[in-house]
């Protein structure tokens, strides 16, 4: 007789914040066949893509300002992701994930989970205010350089 192994919220919230950009949280939860788990490291490439075309080409690379962006956005949405993990009830999280043992221990909150909520809401929201002022501020800087070349 094959068993279903028990999907452990704590272990996928601390996937989720540590491993989210690699899509870990995802192939835990839903396995190898997950098309959203395979997304996440090709957003976040891109993304650090854009941090290595700033090292390159400075700051003035209109590519960069696109991708940059990805990866801010990338973890803080798997920051929210293991905290959407670790605050929802047990029951719901057995009913989802583990609807073979509606009881099971796994979908349990504790201080380890506790601590993935922490941490994932201390770094995603450093990772999405991060992101917004990048963007905003190579925005304004560009229509301060276009609104020079109009002027002139």
């Amino acid at each position: 007789m094959h068993t279903v192994p028990q999907k452990n919220k704590t272990l996928a919230a601390w996937l989720a914040f540590i491993g989210g950009q690699l899509g870990l949280h995802r192939l835990y939860l839903y396995g190898w066949k997950d098309l959203w788990a395979w997304a996440h490291p090709v957003v976040a490439a891109l993304g650090w893509w854009g941090v290595e075309r700033v090292r390159m080409y400075g700051q003035d690379d209109h590519l960069a300002w696109a991708l940059i962006p990805l990866l801010g956005f990338t973890l803080a949405g798997t920051a929210l992701t293991g905290i959407y993990y670790g605050l929802m009830p047990p029951e719901k999280w057995n009913a989802l994930h583990n609807p073979a043992a509606p009881e099971a221990v796994a979908g349990n909150t504790n201080w380890l989970t506790m601590g993935a909520i922490v941490f994932a809401l201390l770094f995603g929201s450093i990772a999405l205010m991060s992101s917004i002022a990048f963007s905003f501020q190579r925005y304004f800087e560009y229509q301060v350089e276009e609104a020079k070349k109009i002027s002139q």
